[in-house]
């Protein structure tokens, strides 16, 4: 039984309009509810969420450090685990690896490295898709059908969120045609952000 997220508001102050969309290929139909809504991606009750992880998958600061704080010592140590075993050389940008939830309400955390903007010449464009992209790969495949991300990238790695949302929305729409979740949500830490996320939604998927 895959666990239901928990619904965004749908009205009052910062309520996110939810986008039903309908994919289909020759062999199923399904639909993906995408959603942007402010929120503590900590409190999800759903499958999966992703991390806004560094390299060494050792925690941080930002989304990083609250995700390691609220699963409890047991993430770190699987991380370690991860480290010694699998990725002697750090999780590379743009690539992602699960590991349990531990205390968290979610069962899974998918751990990816969003690309840091000044880095690259266009900010790492075809990096940040990746993250995404590899994200929900790896969530499904780990049995998740619910996922949330947090604003990939943006903050301290210096992406403005009205540049990376467009993105962020634009690989998730696309790799749903592969990936078939029920719902992947969008959750922001400002209205700034929100508005941003909620904008890439309206234009890519309007109704």
């Amino acid at each position: 039984m895959v666990a239901a997220c928990a619904e965004p508001a749908t009205s009052g102050p910062g309520a996110a309009r939810i986008v039903d969309v309908w994919r289909r290929n020759s062999y199923c139909g399904w639909v993906t509810v995408i959603s942007a809504f402010r929120g503590d991606i900590t409190t999800l009750s759903i499958d999966a969420i992703v991390n806004a992880a560094n390299s060494s998958l050792l925690g941080g600061g930002g989304v990083d450090g609250a995700i390691h704080r609220a699963a409890g010592p047991q993430l770190l140590e699987e991380c370690r685990r991860v480290r010694s075993s699998v990725l002697p050389d750090g999780l590379p940008t743009g690539h992602a690896v699960s590991t349990k939830g531990y205390a968290l309400p979610a069962k899974w955390v998918i751990h990816t490295v969003g690309p840091i903007h000044d880095h690259y010449p266009d900010g790492g464009v075809e990096l940040l898709r990746a993250a995404h992209v590899n994200s929900m790969r790896c969530a499904y495949e780990a049995g998740a059908r619910t996922l949330a991300f947090p604003a990939i990238s943006c903050g301290v790695y210096g992406w403005e969120t009205r540049d990376a949302a467009p993105i962020a929305v634009q690989a998730v729409i696309d790799t749903s045609l592969f990936y078939p979740f029920d719902s992947v949500h969008f959750v922001l830490s400002s209205d700034d952000a929100l508005a941003d996320f909620q904008n890439a939604i309206d234009t890519l998927l309007p109704q």
